[in-house]
């Protein structure tokens, strides 16, 4: 099968879990619905896949409706934000310590894989740093994919028992963007993640295409919502992504490493939740925006859910580009500890 025709079948397997999900009224039904139909007929043996330019349209489509979504209030609370990043340090710290601990005590896994597992995002760099030799990368990246799963699941059904955020009556009473307007804006989107792309920057087209869509709309250039059949398109083309992820897992690979990474999942949802929570008693901000800020899904996935639940993407996106820089100081201090007790011990 062709790259072409895997992607199709891809999209439309996250279009029919997408549909059957939202008509159970979950939030961010299309986007929940099709990465759990799209991981499982991954796991199943079906070739789908993203070519990498369709990932990255994504993530400009994405970043695009990110910067959309903020308003011009969003800024006023940014001198609360050094709590919230304060916050942030406490959870990865919590996160790689007791997870990893787990893992190691519970699951017998060594310690690169341990702590390689735990550590809550940058997929790409971590399997750089297990691919030269620190722990098993085929159990790392599965316990890493179903935290991505597992998180994109939990948010929208924790969302039923959360107030929505403000941004979603303002969206509601905004008239949709015109299509020629988007056209123009996405064209400087794009631009802007290769830009972004040149410079390193962490999620590039992503993050790119939120500055030039925040830049855009705060100057009057981009005027209105996103439309929601748009949106909708996003969510099914995010969705497919996060499943996409399990492509080349076996059914008996899944199995294997499941328990530790359902684990592992859970006890990052209850840090998440308990530091969330405890900032939110310092700041005034509402809960369910600082837990998806807090919450180390990938910063495409938590943004657009953050645009589903009306909360502000803005702060979302600032604390998921924070938990990357700091991981990606961590990531190999750790990985060193790990190598030179290995090698203290043989």
């Amino acid at each position: 099968m062709t790259t072409f025709l895997r992607a199709l079948l891809t999209i439309a397997i996250s279009i029919a879990g997408g549909f059957l999900v939202n008509l159970t009224g979950l939030p961010a039904g299309w986007l929940m619905g099709g990465a759990l139909a799209v991981a499982a007929a991954a796991i199943s043996g079906l070739p789908v896949s993203f070519p990498g330019w369709v990932r990255d349209a994504t993530f400009v489509f994405a970043g695009m409706s990110m910067g959309a979504s903020v308003t011009r209030d969003s800024f006023a609370l940014i001198f609360q934000w050094p709590v919230t990043l304060a916050a942030l340090v406490v959870e990865l710290v919590l996160i790689v310590t007791v997870t990893g601990y787990m893992l190691r005590k519970l699951f017998g896994l060594d310690r690169g894989t341990a702590y390689l597992s735990s550590f809550p995002g940058h997929l790409a760099f971590v399997m750089g740093i297990a691919a030269a030799g620190v722990g098993d990368p085929r159990q790392i990246t599965i316990i890493q994919v179903i935290r991505i799963l597992m998180l994109t699941t939990a948010v929208p059904i924790g969302a039923l028992f959360l107030p929505v955020g403000p941004d979603i009556a303002l969206a509601a009473s905004q008239a949709p963007a015109g299509w020629l307007n988007l056209a123009l804006i996405l064209v400087i989107c794009a631009a802007t993640g290769l830009v972004f792309q040149r410079l390193r920057v962490p999620a590039a087209f992503a993050m790119g295409a939120m500055a030039a869509s925040l830049t855009a709309k705060f100057t009057g250039i981009f005027e209105g919502a996103m439309p929601q059949e748009l949106l909708i398109a996003i969510y099914v083309m995010i969705g497919g992504l996060i499943g996409s992820r399990f492509a080349g897992i076996t059914v008996a690979e899944f199995r294997a490493a499941a328990t530790g990474g359902l684990i592992a999942t859970a006890l990052t949802i209850a840090i998440v939740t308990i530091v969330s929570y405890g900032a939110s008693t310092l700041v005034d901000m509402p809960f369910g925006q600082i837990w998806l800020g807090l919450s180390p899904g990938a910063l495409e996935g938590m943004g657009i859910l953050g645009i589903a639940l009306g909360f502000d993407t803005a702060f979302i996106a600032a604390h998921h580009v924070a938990r990357l820089l700091m991981l990606t100081v961590a990531i190999p201090v750790v990985a060193l500890l790990v190598r030179e007790t290995d090698e203290v011990k043989e």
